[in-house]
């Protein structure tokens, strides 16, 4: 798939996240623990995904990028945890506290994925250029 490709794959999953998140609002508490159920499968289902490109990709990708996808699994584990412990806490105040600090690591992941997007950008058109570069010198050659 063209990295383009790839780009207009990720627009499109944000922009159904987008209507995910706006069609919550109102919706049943039922409703919303299947929803979240569905979208934690999902997620696991991406990282597995992503370690298997990142194991398949060893030999192209940089040990950077290898230790963020190793970083993003560890965070993965712990949000999961985390929500897993809040959600069996049942009192008022904590609930608040809860829907609170949600919403803010809803916000932080929000403003992560954007710089993802970026930093995707900026590797696309790196990419792009390192290609132009290696095509000018095959030309020269």
């Amino acid at each position: 798939m063209a990295l383009s490709d790839q780009l207009g794959k990720l627009a499109a999953r944000a922009k159904e996240a987008e209507d995910h998140a706006a069609a919550a609002r109102g919706k049943a508490k039922a409703d919303l623990d299947r929803e979240v159920e569905t979208a934690q499968a999902s997620a696991q289902d991406q990282a597995e995904k992503l370690r298997e490109t990142a194991d398949a990709s060893e030999e192209k990708v940089s040990a950077w990028w290898r230790d963020v996808q190793s970083n993003w699994n560890v965070h993965i584990a712990k949000v999961k945890d985390d929500i897993d412990s809040k959600r069996a806490e049942h009192d008022l105040a904590r609930a608040q506290r809860n829907a609170e600090s949600a919403e803010g690591d809803a916000s932080f992941a929000i403003d992560f994925a954007y710089s993802a997007v970026v930093e995707a950008e900026y590797a696309v058109l790196d990419a792009a250029r390192a290609q132009a570069e290696a095509d000018e010198l095959a030309a020269s050659a």
